[in-house]
C-alpha cells in the first residue's frame, strides 16, 4: 500500500482524490493506479490517522468532503470479491476489516476496511461501515449499526438496536456525531446530522435528525434542532402541531435533567428518572 510520502502529502493526495472525482464517470476497476490512490486513504482512514469529521475550534462539526469522495470513488475503483469468516461468505467491493489490536469482536460482528476502531473498543454482533470511527472504550452492542462516516467518541454505550445512520451523499452533509462518555438508549435512530454532546444520556427509542426540536421540559424553549446538549439527560416526547385536518402530536427530544460536568451516570437512578416520565433507557 502506499504511503502519503508517496504521493508528496497529504495535500497532493487530496487534490489527486478532487481531480478523480471531477473525471469518476470515466474511471473503471481496471485502473490499478487510481484504485491505490483511493486505497491508500481508506489506510489512512481505517488506522484512524485521518477522519471524515471532527469537531472544530468554536465546537462547529468540520467535515473533510474530499475523504466521503475518496469513499464514494472506492465503489467505482474496487471490483467486487468474495471472502469468507467461518462459515460465512461475503461478497463486497471492500474487504472486512482486518484484526484490530485490543480491540473485542463477537462472532457476528462485521466491520469494513476504512472504518477505525480504537483500543478498547467492543463490537458485539453489530455492524460499523466504511468511514466510521469508533472511540477508544466504546461499546457497540447487539444489532447496533453504526453507519458510514458516523462518528462516536471514547467510552461510549450505544445500546442494543440503536441506529446511527450513515452518510455520504451530498458530500457536505454532516455525519452523526455522538461524543465521548455519552449513552445512547436501546433503539435509538440518529440520523444524518445529529449530534450528542459529551457525556449525555440519550432514552430508548427516540428519533434524531437536525428537524427534530430539543426542547427543555422546565421551560418549555427550545434549544436546539437535533443537538442533544452535552451532560442532559434526554428522553422522546411529542409537541402539538395544527394542521388543516386538525392537531397531531409531532416528534421531539426532551431535556429532563442537566448532569454536572464529568459526573458518570448511575444506570439505576437514570432508569428511576426515566421511568417517572414514562420513559426508559
Amino acid at each position: 500500500m502506499a504511503s502519503i510520502a508517496d504521493f508528496g502529502g497529504l495535500e497532493v493526495l487530496e487534490q489527486k482524490i478532487d481531480e478523480l472525482w471531477q473525471r469518476r464517470e470515466q474511471l473503471s476497476d481496471r485502473d490499478e493506479y487510481v484504485r491505490g490512490t483511493v486505497l491508500s486513504v481508506m489506510e489512512l482512514l481505517d488506522s484512524g490517522r485521518l477522519r471524515v469529521a471532527e469537531i472544530g475550534p468554536s465546537d462547529e462539526v468540520i467535515v473533510h468532503e474530499w475523504l466521503k469522495r475518496a469513499i464514494a470513488l472506492l465503489f467505482r475503483v474496487c471490483p467486487m470479491e468474495h471472502t469468507t469468516a467461518g462459515p460465512m461468505m461475503f461478497a463486497d467491493r471492500l474487504p472486512p476489516k482486518a484484526g484490530s489490536a485490543d480491540v473485542r469482536v463477537v462472532p457476528g460482528a462485521y466491520a469494513r476496511f476504512g472504518s477505525y476502531l480504537a483500543p478498547g473498543s467492543i463490537l458485539m454482533p453489530s455492524f460499523v461501515n466504511v468511514g466510521a470511527y469508533v472511540g477508544r472504550g466504546t461499546l457497540v452492542d447487539t444489532w447496533a449499526t453504526v453507519g458510514s462516516c458516523a462518528q462516536v467518541g471514547e467510552h461510549v454505550h450505544l445500546s442494543g438496536g440503536v441506529g446511527i445512520g450513515g452518510v455520504l451523499e451530498p458530500l457536505q452533509a454532516s455525519p452523526v456525531f455522538v461524543e465521548s462518555d455519552a449513552f445512547i438508549g436501546s433503539r435509538c435512530m440518529l440520523i444524518e446530522g445529529a449530534r450528542v454532546g459529551r457525556g449525555a444520556v440519550v432514552g430508548a427509542g427516540i428519533i434524531l435528525s437536525p428537524t427534530i426540536p430539543v426542547i427543555d421540559a422546565d421551560s418549555g424553549e427550545e434549544i436546539s434542532r437535533g443537538h442533544i446538549p452535552a451532560w442532559s439527560v434526554a428522553i422522546g416526547g411529542t409537541r402539538t402541531r395544527s394542521f388543516p385536518g386538525g392537531e397531531f402530536g409531532l416528534p421531539c427530544a426532551l431535556v429532563i435533567k442537566r448532569l454536572a460536568e464529568g459526573e458518570r451516570y448511575d444506570k439505576v437512578q437514570l432508569n428511576d428518572l426515566v421511568r417517572d416520565h414514562g420513559a426508559s433507557l
